[in-house]
Protein backbone atom coordinates (compact mmCIF):
# COMPACT_ATOMS: atom_id res chain seq x y z
CA UNK A 1 0.00 0.00 0.00
CA UNK A 2 1.52 3.42 -1.32
CA UNK A 3 0.66 5.27 1.99
CA UNK A 4 1.78 7.44 4.64
CA UNK A 5 2.14 4.45 7.22
CA UNK A 6 2.78 0.64 6.45
CA UNK A 7 0.01 -1.57 7.42
CA UNK A 8 0.25 -5.23 7.93
CA UNK A 9 -2.50 -6.84 10.01
CA UNK A 10 -5.84 -8.48 9.80
CA UNK A 11 -8.63 -7.22 7.85
CA UNK A 12 -12.13 -6.42 8.83
CA UNK A 13 -14.45 -9.88 9.53
CA UNK A 14 -16.20 -10.67 6.97
CA UNK A 15 -19.22 -12.89 7.41
CA UNK A 16 -19.04 -16.08 5.57
CA UNK A 17 -19.67 -15.22 2.02
CA UNK A 18 -22.55 -16.73 -0.77
CA UNK A 19 -20.47 -17.66 -3.65
CA UNK A 20 -20.50 -14.11 -5.71
CA UNK A 21 -22.14 -14.75 -9.48
CA UNK A 22 -20.00 -15.07 -12.57
CA UNK A 23 -22.25 -11.97 -14.11
CA UNK A 24 -21.63 -9.69 -11.71
CA UNK A 25 -21.70 -6.76 -12.38
CA UNK A 26 -25.53 -6.61 -14.01
CA UNK A 27 -27.11 -3.90 -13.22
CA UNK A 28 -25.90 -0.13 -11.64
CA UNK A 29 -23.34 -0.10 -8.52
CA UNK A 30 -24.15 2.52 -6.01
CA UNK A 31 -21.53 4.00 -3.71
CA UNK A 32 -23.54 6.12 -1.17
CA UNK A 33 -21.63 9.20 -0.07
CA UNK A 34 -22.17 10.29 3.34
CA UNK A 35 -21.97 13.88 2.75
CA UNK A 36 -23.05 16.57 0.12
CA UNK A 37 -21.76 17.15 -3.02
CA UNK A 38 -18.47 18.77 -3.03
CA UNK A 39 -16.73 17.71 -0.29
CA UNK A 40 -13.41 15.89 -0.45
CA UNK A 41 -14.80 12.40 -0.10
CA UNK A 42 -17.30 12.96 -3.09
CA UNK A 43 -14.97 14.53 -5.16
CA UNK A 44 -12.53 11.66 -5.16
CA UNK A 45 -15.30 9.12 -4.99
CA UNK A 46 -16.47 10.22 -8.19
CA UNK A 47 -13.41 10.60 -10.11
CA UNK A 48 -13.20 6.39 -8.85
CA UNK A 49 -16.95 5.92 -9.90
CA UNK A 50 -16.43 7.70 -13.18
CA UNK A 51 -13.20 5.18 -13.82
CA UNK A 52 -15.09 2.02 -12.78
CA UNK A 53 -18.06 2.84 -15.15
CA UNK A 54 -15.75 2.61 -18.27
CA UNK A 55 -14.08 -0.79 -17.22
CA UNK A 56 -16.91 -2.48 -16.08
CA UNK A 57 -20.21 -3.29 -18.38
CA UNK A 58 -21.97 -1.23 -15.70
CA UNK A 59 -22.44 2.04 -14.60
CA UNK A 60 -21.35 3.28 -11.24
CA UNK A 61 -23.40 6.03 -9.93
CA UNK A 62 -22.86 7.93 -6.86
CA UNK A 63 -25.51 8.82 -3.95
CA UNK A 64 -24.99 11.58 -1.81
CA UNK A 65 -26.59 10.70 1.21
CA UNK A 66 -25.34 14.02 3.83
CA UNK A 67 -26.26 15.10 7.42
CA UNK A 68 -25.50 13.53 10.91
CA UNK A 69 -21.38 13.64 10.71
CA UNK A 70 -22.29 11.14 7.46
CA UNK A 71 -23.63 7.90 10.36
CA UNK A 72 -27.17 7.90 8.37
CA UNK A 73 -25.13 7.64 5.21
CA UNK A 74 -23.06 4.71 6.50
CA UNK A 75 -25.88 3.24 8.43
CA UNK A 76 -27.51 3.21 4.87
CA UNK A 77 -24.32 0.92 3.40
CA UNK A 78 -24.39 -1.27 6.21
CA UNK A 79 -28.10 -2.01 5.99
CA UNK A 80 -28.22 -2.81 2.14
CA UNK A 81 -27.80 -6.12 0.55
CA UNK A 82 -24.32 -8.04 0.92
CA UNK A 83 -24.62 -8.35 -3.15
CA UNK A 84 -21.82 -5.88 -4.06
CA UNK A 85 -24.47 -3.51 -5.70
CA UNK A 86 -24.22 -0.90 -2.76
CA UNK A 87 -20.57 -0.21 -1.90
CA UNK A 88 -20.00 3.03 0.60
CA UNK A 89 -17.08 5.96 0.97
CA UNK A 90 -15.84 5.19 4.56
CA UNK A 91 -13.65 8.05 5.58
CA UNK A 92 -11.58 9.31 8.50
CA UNK A 93 -14.56 10.50 10.28
CA UNK A 94 -17.61 8.29 9.63
CA UNK A 95 -15.52 4.81 10.82
CA UNK A 96 -12.11 6.11 11.69
CA UNK A 97 -13.27 8.85 14.62
CA UNK A 98 -16.82 8.42 14.94
CA UNK A 99 -16.55 5.41 16.78
CA UNK A 100 -15.35 6.97 19.17
CA UNK A 101 -17.27 10.42 19.81
CA UNK A 102 -20.88 9.15 18.98
CA UNK A 103 -22.55 7.18 21.76
CA UNK A 104 -25.53 6.14 19.94
CA UNK A 105 -23.96 5.45 16.28
CA UNK A 106 -26.12 3.06 14.20
CA UNK A 107 -23.39 0.79 13.09
CA UNK A 108 -20.61 -1.06 14.37
CA UNK A 109 -17.76 -0.68 11.81
CA UNK A 110 -15.78 -4.36 12.35
CA UNK A 111 -19.14 -5.84 12.31
CA UNK A 112 -21.24 -4.07 9.64
CA UNK A 113 -18.60 -3.35 7.06
CA UNK A 114 -16.07 -5.08 4.82
CA UNK A 115 -13.17 -3.34 3.79
CA UNK A 116 -12.01 -2.66 0.35
CA UNK A 117 -9.12 -0.61 0.17
CA UNK A 118 -8.15 3.06 0.51
CA UNK A 119 -8.81 5.54 -1.75
CA UNK A 120 -6.81 8.39 -0.89
CA UNK A 121 -5.26 10.46 1.99
CA UNK A 122 -6.03 13.85 2.36
CA UNK A 123 -3.10 15.09 4.25
CA UNK A 124 -3.15 17.54 6.89
CA UNK A 125 -0.70 20.63 8.15
CA UNK A 126 -0.43 23.09 10.56
CA UNK A 127 -0.51 26.40 9.34
CA UNK A 128 -0.21 30.63 10.59
CA UNK A 129 -1.15 33.64 9.84
CA UNK A 130 2.02 35.75 8.99
CA UNK A 131 1.65 37.90 11.63
CA UNK A 132 2.38 34.90 14.38
CA UNK A 133 5.95 35.79 12.86
CA UNK A 134 7.49 32.02 12.27
CA UNK A 135 7.12 29.28 10.83
CA UNK A 136 9.55 26.69 12.85
CA UNK A 137 7.55 23.57 14.33
CA UNK A 138 9.93 24.23 17.29
CA UNK A 139 9.83 27.91 17.77
CA UNK A 140 5.88 27.49 17.76
CA UNK A 141 5.90 24.88 20.41
CA UNK A 142 7.93 26.77 22.24
CA UNK A 143 5.65 30.20 21.96
CA UNK A 144 2.54 27.90 23.06
CA UNK A 145 4.17 26.02 26.06
CA UNK A 146 5.07 29.42 27.38
CA UNK A 147 1.04 30.86 27.15
CA UNK A 148 -0.68 27.32 28.13
CA UNK A 149 -4.42 27.68 26.85
CA UNK A 150 -3.90 31.28 25.32
CA UNK A 151 -2.78 30.25 21.79
CA UNK A 152 -5.94 29.73 19.62
CA UNK A 153 -6.00 27.51 16.97
CA UNK A 154 -9.03 26.79 14.37
CA UNK A 155 -10.94 23.90 14.04
CA UNK A 156 -13.32 22.71 11.64
CA UNK A 157 -15.36 21.83 14.11
CA UNK A 158 -15.71 19.07 17.66
CA UNK A 159 -14.64 15.64 16.23
CA UNK A 160 -13.13 16.86 12.80
CA UNK A 161 -9.79 15.43 11.22
CA UNK A 162 -8.75 18.76 11.96
CA UNK A 163 -9.69 19.10 15.63
CA UNK A 164 -8.35 15.45 16.04
CA UNK A 165 -5.29 16.50 14.81
CA UNK A 166 -4.91 19.17 17.51
CA UNK A 167 -6.00 16.68 20.24
CA UNK A 168 -3.24 14.14 19.10
CA UNK A 169 -0.83 17.11 19.51
CA UNK A 170 -1.56 18.16 22.61
CA UNK A 171 -1.77 14.59 24.18
CA UNK A 172 1.57 13.61 22.60
CA UNK A 173 3.39 17.07 23.34
CA UNK A 174 1.95 18.27 25.94
CA UNK A 175 1.08 21.63 24.50
CA UNK A 176 -1.85 23.22 25.57
CA UNK A 177 -4.04 25.40 22.86
CA UNK A 178 -7.46 27.06 22.50
CA UNK A 179 -9.49 25.54 20.28
CA UNK A 180 -11.58 27.17 18.46
CA UNK A 181 -14.41 25.39 16.70
CA UNK A 182 -16.43 26.80 13.80
CA UNK A 183 -18.65 25.11 11.13
CA UNK A 184 -16.19 23.87 8.48
CA UNK A 185 -12.85 24.29 7.37
CA UNK A 186 -13.87 27.21 5.88
CA UNK A 187 -14.83 29.69 7.95
CA UNK A 188 -11.70 28.61 9.94
CA UNK A 189 -9.88 29.19 7.26
CA UNK A 190 -11.29 32.66 6.50
CA UNK A 191 -10.84 33.93 9.98
CA UNK A 192 -7.17 32.83 9.75
CA UNK A 193 -6.53 34.77 6.43
CA UNK A 194 -8.01 37.89 8.28
CA UNK A 195 -5.61 37.11 11.47
CA UNK A 196 -8.39 36.63 13.60
CA UNK A 197 -6.85 33.19 14.81
CA UNK A 198 -2.95 32.56 14.13
CA UNK A 199 -2.84 29.04 13.80
CA UNK A 200 -4.76 26.25 12.24
CA UNK A 201 -4.57 22.88 10.96
CA UNK A 202 -6.21 22.45 7.25
CA UNK A 203 -6.18 19.80 4.70
CA UNK A 204 -3.69 20.60 1.91
CA UNK A 205 -6.53 20.55 -0.83
CA UNK A 206 -7.97 23.44 1.19
CA UNK A 207 -4.75 25.61 2.41
CA UNK A 208 -2.51 25.32 -0.44
CA UNK A 209 -3.70 27.91 -2.54
CA UNK A 210 -3.68 30.23 0.72
CA UNK A 211 -0.20 29.22 1.06
CA UNK A 212 0.80 29.79 -2.41
CA UNK A 213 -0.35 33.39 -2.54
CA UNK A 214 0.94 34.39 0.80
CA UNK A 215 -1.75 34.85 2.55
CA UNK A 216 -0.65 31.84 5.31
CA UNK A 217 2.64 30.04 6.68
CA UNK A 218 3.04 26.63 6.28
CA UNK A 219 4.49 25.25 9.73
CA UNK A 220 4.37 21.84 9.43
CA UNK A 221 2.75 18.67 8.08
CA UNK A 222 0.92 16.14 10.20
CA UNK A 223 1.88 12.99 7.69
CA UNK A 224 4.76 10.33 8.70
CA UNK A 225 6.53 12.00 5.70
CA UNK A 226 7.09 14.99 3.43
CA UNK A 227 4.69 15.80 0.97
CA UNK A 228 5.26 16.15 -2.62
CA UNK A 229 3.10 19.01 -3.17
CA UNK A 230 5.06 20.84 -0.06
CA UNK A 231 8.35 19.32 -0.21
CA UNK A 232 10.31 21.80 1.79
CA UNK A 233 7.94 21.68 4.69
CA UNK A 234 8.98 19.50 7.82
CA UNK A 235 6.53 17.01 9.56
CA UNK A 236 5.07 17.22 12.78
CA UNK A 237 7.04 13.87 13.39
CA UNK A 238 10.79 14.78 12.80
CA UNK A 239 10.51 17.99 14.31
CA UNK A 240 7.84 17.61 17.33
CA UNK A 241 6.56 14.27 18.33
CA UNK A 242 8.55 10.97 16.71
CA UNK A 243 5.52 8.80 14.86
CA UNK A 244 2.69 11.80 14.69
CA UNK A 245 0.19 11.33 12.13
CA UNK A 246 -2.69 12.88 11.50
CA UNK A 247 -4.76 12.94 8.07
CA UNK A 248 -7.82 12.72 6.10
CA UNK A 249 -8.99 9.65 4.02
CA UNK A 250 -11.45 8.31 2.12
CA UNK A 251 -11.69 4.74 1.07
CA UNK A 252 -14.78 2.01 -0.14
CA UNK A 253 -16.59 -0.38 2.28
CA UNK A 254 -19.10 -3.02 1.31
CA UNK A 255 -21.99 -4.27 3.80
CA UNK A 256 -20.42 -7.37 5.65
CA UNK A 257 -20.72 -10.70 4.04
CA UNK A 258 -20.29 -9.13 0.52
CA UNK A 259 -19.02 -12.02 -1.50
CA UNK A 260 -14.96 -12.23 -0.79
CA UNK A 261 -14.46 -12.16 -4.68
CA UNK A 262 -16.38 -9.50 -5.48
CA UNK A 263 -14.34 -7.28 -2.52
CA UNK A 264 -11.48 -8.74 -4.57
CA UNK A 265 -12.22 -7.83 -7.39
CA UNK A 266 -13.39 -4.21 -6.88
CA UNK A 267 -10.24 -3.67 -4.48
CA UNK A 268 -7.62 -4.56 -7.56
CA UNK A 269 -9.52 -2.83 -10.34
CA UNK A 270 -9.91 0.49 -7.50
CA UNK A 271 -6.24 0.03 -7.00
CA UNK A 272 -5.10 0.02 -10.87
CA UNK A 273 -7.20 2.97 -11.50
CA UNK A 274 -5.04 5.02 -8.63
CA UNK A 275 -2.34 3.99 -9.82
CA UNK A 276 -2.25 5.03 -13.36
CA UNK A 277 0.55 7.47 -13.95
CA UNK A 278 -2.32 10.21 -15.11
CA UNK A 279 -4.84 9.77 -12.36
CA UNK A 280 -2.12 9.77 -9.81
CA UNK A 281 -0.41 13.01 -10.83
CA UNK A 282 -4.56 14.27 -10.96
CA UNK A 283 -5.09 13.20 -7.18
CA UNK A 284 -1.66 15.03 -6.08
CA UNK A 285 -2.35 18.20 -7.91
CA UNK A 286 -5.56 18.52 -5.87
CA UNK A 287 -3.63 17.86 -2.71
CA UNK A 288 -4.04 14.29 -2.09
CA UNK A 289 -2.16 11.16 -2.24
CA UNK A 290 -3.17 7.91 -3.91
CA UNK A 291 -3.38 5.05 -1.83
CA UNK A 292 -4.64 2.34 -2.33
CA UNK A 293 -4.31 -1.05 -0.88
CA UNK A 294 -5.52 -4.31 -0.65
CA UNK A 295 -8.75 -5.95 2.05
CA UNK A 296 -6.44 -7.12 4.76
CA UNK A 297 -4.53 -3.74 4.20
CA UNK A 298 -7.40 -1.40 4.56
CA UNK A 299 -8.91 -3.27 7.15
CA UNK A 300 -5.74 -3.32 9.58
CA UNK A 301 -5.64 0.60 8.69
CA UNK A 302 -9.54 1.00 9.96
CA UNK A 303 -8.59 -0.96 13.28
CA UNK A 304 -5.62 1.36 13.55
CA UNK A 305 -7.42 4.22 12.98
CA UNK A 306 -9.81 3.51 15.70
CA UNK A 307 -7.82 2.67 18.37
CA UNK A 308 -5.74 5.75 17.75
CA UNK A 309 -8.61 8.36 17.99
CA UNK A 310 -10.39 6.60 21.21
CA UNK A 311 -7.18 7.06 22.82
CA UNK A 312 -7.05 10.83 21.42
CA UNK A 313 -11.33 11.04 22.60
CA UNK A 314 -10.74 9.71 25.59
CA UNK A 315 -7.58 12.16 26.52
CA UNK A 316 -9.19 15.02 25.39
CA UNK A 317 -12.81 13.84 26.83
CA UNK A 318 -14.08 14.59 22.89
CA UNK A 319 -18.15 13.82 22.55
CA UNK A 320 -20.51 14.33 19.88
CA UNK A 321 -24.10 14.86 20.42
CA UNK A 322 -26.67 11.62 18.93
Amino acid sequence: MASISRRAALALPLAAPAMAQSAWPDKPIRIIVPFPPGQAADIFTRLVADQLSQRWPQRVVVENRGGGAGAPGMEAVARSAPDGYVLGAGTSGTIGILPSVLPRLPYEVERDFAAITNVVMVPLLLVAHPSFGTNDPREMAARVRARPGEVNIASAGPASSQHMATELLQLRTGMRFNIVHYRGSGPGMADLVAGTVPLMFDSVASALPQIQGGRVRAIAVATARRLPQLPEVPTIAETLSPGYEAAGWTGLVAPAGTPAEIVARVSADVGAILREEAMAARIIAMGAVPDPGTPAQFGAFVREEIAKWREVARAGNVRLEG
